[in-house]
């Protein structure tokens, strides 16, 4: 076999077994023990969207002063999170404390590949439905601009300009 060929095929399997493979990335989301409700929906959605996408996500919750003698407010923190993201991922590794900052990292149910599929087709969806309205909003438009087109102007000569009423 000639050597040249060999080395050939080598490098396209090698080619083509890297662009199958998926980079998986780590989004982090940082988290203090007393945030508020509000705050906490936002972040969830944040994670919520990471997850979607395929993404894995590290959670960090920071502690500072006195919350440092409190570990057990971040454990109940990242676990309420875990059951609230449960459709979208699991807890790839437990909570643990890490100096002042208490980590948990949660990887998607679905794989990347499934999830851009999946985003595309929204994508789709969501384009189409935009062109439609406004499609249907450009006919309407045209119908309001032809129904209300003002009629011929007639054109008026020197007479037109004189009141009716003065006698000649």
């Amino acid at each position: 076999m000639d050597y040249g060929k060999f080395k050939y095929e080598n490098a396209q399997k090698a080619r083509e077994s890297r662009r199958n493979q998926t980079n998986t990335i780590i989004k982090e989301m940082k988290l203090r023990p007393k945030i508020d409700e509000h705050d906490y929906e936002t972040k969830k959605g944040h994670v919520v969207r990471f997850l979607k996408a395929g993404d894995k996500v590290k959670i960090t919750i920071m502690f500072r002063g006195r919350e440092q003698s409190r570990p057990e407010l971040g454990v109940n923190l990242l676990n309420k999170l875990a059951e609230d993201i449960a459709e979208f991922g699991f807890v790839e590794s437990a909570p643990k404390l890490d100096g002042r900052n208490m980590l948990m990292v949660l990887a998607p149910t679905r794989k990347k590949t499934e999830a851009r599929a999946d985003v595309a087709a929204e994508r789709d969806r969501r384009m189409a439905e935009r062109k439609a309205a406004q499609d249907a909003e450009r006919e309407v438009e045209a119908e309001l601009r032809a129904s209300h087109q003002p009629a011929a102007k007639k054109k008026r000569g020197p007479a037109d300009n004189m009141d009716p009423d003065i006698d000649l």
